[in-house]
């Protein structure tokens, strides 16, 4: 009997120039810097004989995998994805890029950019558009009230205010 897993829901393909360039960044690297020190590293370990009990040569080519596998997905991911570096047209309501500030029903004031899957950080302000309050923010505008299911029940939310930079 196999492991069989669902399909993964892929996320959305937009990213901000931010989150672009760390990408990118990231890229290049473990393409330039990263790669090369783990493959002589590599190369080092399996000069030296066994490698069936040469933990470095093990350890090294588990990392190179790891690098490898890495690079493949930010390659296809960087092609695929869209960079959204304007600011809309109407201002006033949630859009991809916003920074919304949201009250809670006990009057607790909180601040989120809606970003792409790839940037997310909630302890940095940063809130994925495919997440449940993301997805109930986008399109709505300011005094609107927003009701998220959470683990903890139904919380309800107003949006304060809405701008962009």
């Amino acid at each position: 009997m196999g492991r069989w897993r669902p399909p993964i829901k892929k996320g959305s393909k937009y990213i901000t120039p931010e989150g672009a360039q760390k990408l990118t960044e990231e890229f290049q690297y473990l393409w330039t810097v990263e790669r090369p020190q783990v493959t002589a590293r590599v190369s080092e370990a399996a000069a030296q004989g066994d490698r069936s009990e040469n933990a470095e040569y093990i350890y090294g080519k588990k990392r190179l995998r790891e690098i490898d596998s890495r690079i493949r997905f930010l390659t296809k991911r960087l092609d695929g994805i869209t960079v959204v570096d304007r600011i809309p047209d109407d201002q006033d309501i949630v859009y991809f890029g916003a920074f919304v500030t949201l009250e809670d029903e006990e009057g607790e004031e909180v601040e989120y950019r809606i970003v792409g899957p790839d940037e997310f950080n909630v302890v940095d302000g940063k809130l994925s558009m495919d997440s449940p309050l993301g997805k109930a923010m986008l399109g709505r505008r300011v005094e609107d009230e927003i009701k998220v299911s959470t683990p903890k029940g139904v919380k309800t939310f107003y949006i304060l205010k809405i701008r962009y930079c």
